[in-house]
């Protein structure tokens, strides 16, 4: 890997169709559009069926994870993100609702963003401020990451030894403490 590159995590999810395309159809076209020369891909999970939440909200969710080599940084492989989400009609209007398309940067070399500090308020903020309030920056690693198994089953498919820089756990650690119920109900496709 080139000194100035960064390995990132990025998962990758949706539960409406876009452009008359399948989830997991629109999650194979994202991963094919977020390649670049200054992405390049590393390993793709499997898909994975995760079920929408609440239980009856909407469609059954397309969830999985892909590690990319990028030069990019943080903020500017963010904002690749958002920009492949909108290729894939993906529309910010509700907090965690059905969409086309969520790609999430879960990781950036291991770095915490924007601080400590900032990291520790995020991913200490009860659920249902969670659910309301969305940050005004980009805070990594991703601060619900141990709270989700539709995110840390496809991460173990690519990454189960990536170590979370604030937890001090590996993905395969954290899958471990979830609830066997969450788990199990990540099924691949």
């Amino acid at each position: 890997m080139a000194a100035n590159r960064k390995m990132s995590l990025i998962a990758l999810g949706g539960n409406l169709p876009a452009d008359a395309n399948a989830p997991q159809v629109t999650l194979s076209k994202a991963i094919s559009a977020l390649q670049s020369d200054d992405v390049v891909l590393r390993a793709v999970s499997r898909f994975f069926r995760t079920p929408c939440f609440p239980a009856g909200a909407g469609p059954d969710y397309v969830n999985a994870a892909v590690a990319v080599e990028t030069a990019l940084s943080a903020g500017a492989l963010l904002a690749r993100l958002h920009e492949v989400e909108a290729q894939f009609s993906r529309v910010r209007e509700q907090r965690w609702g059905m969409r086309t398309l969520d790609l999430d940067l879960v990781d950036y070399g291991g770095a915490v963003l924007p601080d400590a500090e900032g990291f520790a308020r995020w991913q200490g903020l009860p659920l249902e401020s969670q659910m309301q309030e969305a940050p005004g920056q980009l805070i990594l690693p991703h601060p619900r990451i141990q709270d989700r198994a539709f995110v840390l089953v496809p991460l173990c498919d690519i990454a189960p030894r990536w170590c979370h820089p604030v937890l001090q756990k590996t993905a395969a650690e954290m899958l471990a403490e979830l609830p066997v119920q969450d788990v199990a109900e990540v099924t691949p496709l």
